[in-house]
């Protein structure tokens, strides 16, 4: 395709990210007004490092509306 060799690595990164945010539990409570990521969730830890975020700052923002 013409992408180099290390935009394709990123693309992988990014793209193995994404499917680690989709395998995410997300429990709600409170009849779906508050919800909660474990901080134990492994894919949660693999999309941090993958993207290079802090986790407990994703885990925080994962569940808030603002």
């Amino acid at each position: 395709v013409g992408v180099k060799e290390s935009h394709q690595m990123t693309i992988f990164r990014i793209i193995a990210a994404i499917l680690h945010l989709g395998n995410l539990k997300i429990q709600g409570e409170r009849d779906g007004e508050v919800c909660s990521v474990s901080s134990e969730d492994e894919h949660l830890s693999n999309f941090c490092s993958l993207l290079g975020v802090e986790h407990s700052q994703m885990q925080h923002w994962l569940c808030r509306r603002k």
